[in-house]
């Protein structure tokens, strides 16, 4: 069995929960995850205090590996040109140099991809072709019994709770190249709010082609949940067995000043 913490929107600055950060710790010592998955988003602003407040975070999560990828808001948005020359040098200096990254641990392969755009996508975001070998080249290196997993920011899917949120451009021709490379499930964030939702509801059609699990965190430590999760922060525990994926949602409960679990959602591995 493997098992994730998996969080997103961190929002290191103005927006940042500190005791909700302390409760997502503590939730990381309760369930020792075999790894840790940040999903885009560690900072408000992309200023300099906000990724030092996030590089020492990341740090008391050990001893699991963190994944990280960045998020919109990991790029400058009104340093305009910082944005367009240098739009990822505080995220490099302070996270990780790499913007695509694999983290193998036992029984699976994590991959993690930019996909915060400073010049078109800014918002909704863009994959880019050289990413998607990047993909295929990790890929050819794994094992078909381990789990392959991609860790993207934003959303492939449309939030069921029907939200007019924009999904990544090109999702569904996206999804389909993950389907052919063999992609078990995808962590994101992005939309401030949890759910779980597959690629069998973005191409119906494609069903009986394999399903890809697609799972949302809210946002783990800032004070920006949206909709249903507004004024709330979620997080997700998964746990992956060889018949399928538990997802356990996390609420943060004032009362306890933690991280509370709600009703697990389960989801059969496609053969």
């Amino acid at each position: 069995m493997l098992t994730i913490l998996h969080g997103s929107d961190v929002h290191f600055g103005n927006p940042h929960r500190p005791s909700v950060a302390a409760g997502f710790l503590e939730l990381a010592r309760r369930v020792s995850p075999d790894v840790v998955v940040l999903a885009g988003d560690l900072t408000q602003r992309a200023k300099v205090r906000e990724f030092e407040q996030a590089h020492a975070y990341l740090g008391e999560f050990g001893p699991a590996p963190v994944v990280v990828t960045p998020g919109n808001h990991d790029i400058p948005l009104y340093r305009v040109h910082e944005r367009l020359f240098a739009p990822f040098r505080n995220y490099q200096a302070f996270i990780s140099q790499e913007l695509d990254t694999a983290t193998r641990v036992d029984g699976a392969v994590l991959v993690a991809l930019n996909s915060a755009d400073p010049y078109r996508g800014l918002v909704n975001g863009r994959i880019e072709a050289g990413q998607l070998h990047f993909l295929a080249r990790i890929f050819q290196e794994t094992s078909d019994a381990d789990v392959r997993i991609v860790v993207i920011h934003h959303a492939l899917a449309p939030p069921p709770d029907g939200g007019s949120d924009a999904v990544l451009p090109r999702n569904a021709s996206l999804l389909d190249r993950f389907r052919e490379l063999g992609v078990d499930l995808i962590l994101s964030g992005h939309l401030h709010r949890g759910f779980v939702t597959s690629s069998s509801e973005v191409r119906p059609h494609h069903r009986d082609r394999g399903d890809i699990a697609i799972v949302h965190s809210g946002t783990a430590t800032s004070n920006r949940g949206r909709r249903a999760e507004k004024g709330e922060n979620s997080v997700n525990v998964l746990k992956i067995r060889a018949e399928g994926i538990e997802v356990m949602p996390f609420w943060f409960q004032e009362h306890v000043a933690g991280f509370v679990a709600r009703e697990p959602i389960n989801i059969r591995r496609s053969e």
